[in-house]
């Protein structure tokens, strides 16, 4: 195992500068997820830390070692894709055992490692099998089956779980999660979707056209995001934006372009009469309070109710554990918790 670190990464393609100066620790053990819209950078970073890209600028390290240079085979990482990439023609054994044979492995060596991975994963009864014989969440457990038998110094992992259906996705999440915690390998893993990162990760990285936007523990991120941008995009359902400014005669009310008044509970430091944004998220609007909300559409889930309502001119989410029976067009009376409210400058989307 091993530490990683990328040290002002860069990476051009031509004038397109597409990582712009990236700096990240990850720990050893430690499982870190990079996150952020398409286009945003983290495969691009992580296909420079397999040595699958070139980098332009910068450091990267793997343990004491600076790894710019060094081909693929030689940084001791192993890399699960998004289409699996098994050898079709190749047993589920075969498909595990594939590096260590190019090693000139002997027999022994390659039941030795193959077989333990082969428990680990539940894939024991299936070695015999070709992939074509295979679900995809099976194809996907060979595929890491594959990685833990190089007994890498890091696992990379590459959106594992996209192609695969909504149910099987959270079983699979359990079970990269679970495999980390028994493996305790430096992992780290790529995605777009904020759900994995938050149940998964012990640290997310969060990316925007080839920055670092904020890193930290997904409750962190969650509770204090650092600007507009993370606000908005950890967290299911997203958090509800509304434009407006710190009341100039009395800085604990927040008021809304359209005039609705919210609560702040204390008084805040922002300037008053300051154009900011406040965040709120659907848990922390509740039933029964001073404020009216017109519901829009109803989500019923079972345990909770979802409701997309509009406050005064602006859409927000709220997540109820009561069961509704209001019809579009009705309005409920709603509480926000003062505690819960997150204010950001409106020009800079940074966090007061």
């Amino acid at each position: 195992m091993a530490s990683v670190d990328f040290i002002d990464v860069r990476k051009s393609f031509g004038s397109h500068a597409v990582i712009k100066g990236v700096n990240v620790d990850i720990r050893d053990g430690e499982f870190v997820i990079l996150v952020g819209p398409s286009g945003c950078g983290k495969s691009t970073l992580l296909r420079m830390l397999a040595g699958l890209e070139h980098i332009s600028g910068g450091e990267i390290r793997i343990g004491e070692r600076v790894v710019n240079d060094l081909p693929p085979k030689d940084r001791d990482i192993a890399m699960v894709f998004q289409n699996y990439a098994l050898y079709p023609h190749m047993s589920v054994a075969d498909n595990m055992a594939f590096s260590l044979t190019l090693k000139n492995a002997g027999k022994a060596e390659i039941e030795a490692k193959v077989k333990p991975a082969a428990e680990i994963l539940g894939l024991s009864h299936l070695l015999d099998r070709f992939p074509r014989q295979l679900s995809g969440g099976q194809r996907q457990r060979v595929a890491m089956g594959r990685a833990i038998v190089r007994d890498p110094q890091v696992f990379l992992f590459d959106e594992p779980l996209s192609n695969l259906d909504a149910k099987l996705r959270v079983s699979m999440r359990t079970e990269i999660k679970n495999l980390h915690q028994r493996l305790t390998t430096t992992t780290v893993y790529v995605t777009h979707d904020q759900i994995e990162a938050m149940t998964m990760a012990d640290k997310i990285v969060v990316m925007q056209d080839g920055r670092i936007e904020q890193v930290g523990a997904p409750l962190d991120l969650y509770d204090r995001p650092a600007n507009l941008f993370v606000a908005g995009f950890i967290g299911s359902p997203a958090m509800s934006m509304i434009p407006g400014r710190l009341d100039p005669a009395d800085r604990t009310t927040f008021v809304a372009h359209d005039g609705t008044r919210i609560p702040l509970g204390a008084e805040h430091r922002g300037e008053a009469g300051r154009e900011l944004v406040c965040g709120i998220r659907p848990e922390a609007i509740t039933l029964g309070g001073p404020i009216e909300i017109e519901v829009v559409v109803i989500e019923p889930t079972g345990f909770e109710s979802q409701v997309l309502g509009r406050l005064g001119r602006t859409e927000v989410t709220c997540v109820f554990r009561e069961r509704l029976t209001s019809r579009p067009g009705e309005r409920i009376a709603v509480s926000v918790n003062p505690r819960a409210l997150h204010l950001f400058d409106a020009a800079s989307g940074q966090r007061l």
